[in-house]
């Protein structure tokens, strides 16, 4: 339930606080005083865009808030959105909800003091509010609203979901014949070209490691006599020259021990000379043993000539790098799998679809059955309560009919038919011309629905329009009956609409200050009669008495017809809150 509405700087609105009870509240007001803007701002909460000037003229900044207290299914399903987004409910089931809007653009939402984005509030909006404006009676014209009415009424959610998981895989492995059986050109054409690509480049044996080694020996065997004389010219100048690098050392080392004797650190030098010669002896040896392993192999070399003459013709003709090749090589094989393959998974798809189409079949039937039997209730239902909404020979049917193909929604097309007058044929809901008629068959179903739908709040914005006289009385009485299963918030101009509200929200708008003001309050009973007199034209000349005595007998005929009240339910005592409604710093 709501039960604390705050706005500031929202349109007209500089700050205005309401505070809703349980039962029908109602919301009157002259034309233009701003009544809808209270909507408009829980429309804000429940994660709606804000329209372009909804703040208000001369600030930066519009703030709205509402707190819920919340019971039963309701709060389950808050619970959870909110333990999924990582926001920790409160204790005794209450929800804040904040949001800001600045006139710059931007702004933020928190629950319960903790940010969170608008697509979190258009889920909780889900759960908490269900809000009709004044146009929002036009989805009814839709056969896909008119066939969630029937849903509901159904209770088919389980039938429903397991037929639309069988459809969505129908349609997907519809797409895969579809692709298996599109045309691809001359399949044997395209299996031999790819044969003959694998093979190519499978028994070229490619190696991203090979190729780097197979030129550094090509390199070799290819200068093998540069090779051989550089190797021995260093040899020479190592060991077997005349001089010779070890010779030199070798005549240093004899020197070695006297000047060690006569400097005592030189005994370090002689260490030092022994290890560079030692060295050297060891590279000469490595040099000639290499350089007498090279053998001049005419046909190895010949060899590395036509392996590295494979990687460059690969490469240009697959590459231009090695990787590249093997890219195609990956390709070209998943290619051929798949040509080879096609027929068998063509028949692979086939027998999934034939099954799938069965299942389809069955699982539609099982939905059809709770369809039909829901429309046999739902009609009569609906019937009974328009005839008390003024219809007195009005009748309204829902229709089944098959369709030609399976839909995502099931083998079968929806229609609310509707005949509003003794006489008249009946007709598709979207042919209904009186908006009148349409906002009662919306009050109509919205009252049968009572009981199926799990929203706490039902918000009407102005859902009598249009209609006048006993009708009227009629749309009051069944705004109070839907509201003893839940709370109603209803816009209303009607004076036997308002006075069958439990909670009264005067909406008006002043100039103070040069500056045009909406401000919103609470009606108390005493107060009230004053307002229905005006809502009756009691303003005008010489009407006034009357007006006042006939609404007077508006609200004593709303009590007398009134249903019981909710009672309240027994709540947890409520911890105390760090955050308040509009706390510091917040207006700014």
């Amino acid at each position: 339930m709501l039960t604390l509405l705050k706005v500031r700087n929202l349109a007209l609105v500089e700050e205005a606080a309401v505070e809703w009870g349980p039962g029908l509240n109602v919301i009157t007001g002259e034309t233009g005083a701003g009544k809808s803007v209270l909507m408009g701002a829980l429309a804000l909460l429940l994660g709606e865009r804000a329209e372009p000037g909804a703040v208000r003229n001369g600030t930066d900044r519009c703030i709205v808030e509402a707190r819920f207290e919340l019971q039963g299914p309701a709060r389950q399903a808050v619970e959870a959105i909110l333990e999924e987004a990582g926001v920790e409910p409160e204790d005794d089931g209450s929800l804040l909800v904040r949001r800001i809007v600045k006139a710059a653009g931007g702004g933020g939402a928190t629950v319960n003091d903790s940010p969170v984005t608008l697509g979190l509030l258009k889920r909780l909006g889900g759960v908490l509010v269900d809000l009709h404006g004044p146009h929002d009676h036009q989805s009814l014209f839709k056969t896909s609203a008119q066939l969630d009415v029937l849903d509901s009424v159904a209770d088919d959610a389980t039938e429903l979901a397991a037929y639309q998981a069988a459809w969505h895989e129908q349609r997907q492995w519809e797409a895969r014949l579809a692709e298996l059986e599109g045309d691809v050109g001359d399949v044997d054409a395209q299996i031999d070209l790819l044969e003959y690509r694998v093979k190519e480049i499978s028994e070229a044996a490619l190696d991203p490691d090979e190729e780097p080694r197979i030129h550094q020996e090509h390199e070799i065997l290819g200068n093998l006599q540069r090779v051989l004389e550089l190797s021995q010219e260093i040899v020479q100048a190592i060991s077997e020259g005349e001089p010779s690098a070890l010779g030199v050392l070798h005549g240093a080392l004899q020197d070695a021990p006297e000047l060690a004797r006569l400097l005592p650190e030189a005994a370090e030098w002689a260490d030092s000379l022994t290890r560079h010669a030692n060295a050297l002896a060891a590279l000469s040896t490595e040099v000639q043993r290499r350089a007498e392993s090279l053998e001049g192999d005419g046909e190895r070399l010949e060899w590395l000539d036509n392996r590295i003459a494979t990687y460059e013709r690969l490469k240009r003709k697959y590459g231009p790098e090695l990787a590249d090749v093997q890219h195609v090589l990956q390709t070209s094989s998943a290619r051929l799998a798949d040509l080879k393959s096609r027929d068998k998974r063509r028949t692979e798809a086939k027998t999934q679809l034939a099954r799938l189409a069965h299942e389809l079949q069955t699982r539609g039937l099982a939905l059809r059955q709770r369809r039909q039997a829901a429309a046999a209730r739902l009609g009569p239902a609906i019937t009974r309560e328009l005839r008390e909404l003024g219809f007195e020979h009005g009748r309204l049917d829902v229709e089944l009919t098959p369709l030609d193909a399976s839909s995502a929604q099931g083998l079968d097309h929806v229609e609310m038919m509707f005949a509003p007058n003794e006489g008249e044929g009946r007709r598709p809901l979207r042919a209904i011309a009186s908006s009148g008629e349409i906002s009662r068959v919306m009050l109509a179903i919205k009252v049968v629905l009572a009981d199926a739908d799990r929203t706490d709040v039902l918000v009407f914005d102005e859902i009598d329009a249009n209609v006048g006289g006993e009708t009227a009385h009629a749309v009051g009485r069944k705004l109070a009956a839907a509201a003893a299963a839940r709370q109603v918030v209803a816009i209303t101009h009607l004076a036997p609409v308002a006075a069958h509200g439990r909670h009264h929200v005067l909406v008006a708008k002043n100039v103070e200050d040069g500056r045009t003001l909406t401000r919103v309050r609470i009606l108390p009973e005493a107060d009230r009669p004053a307002e229905i007199t005006r809502m009756l034209g009691g303003d005008i000349a010489g009407h006034g008495d009357a007006a006042h005595a006939l609404a007077l007998d508006l609200l004593r005929r709303a009590h007398e017809d009134a249903p019981a009240a909710p009672a309240p339910s027994p709540r947890a005592p409520r911890k105390p809150r760090q955050a308040t409604l509009f706390p510091k710093g917040t207006e700014k």
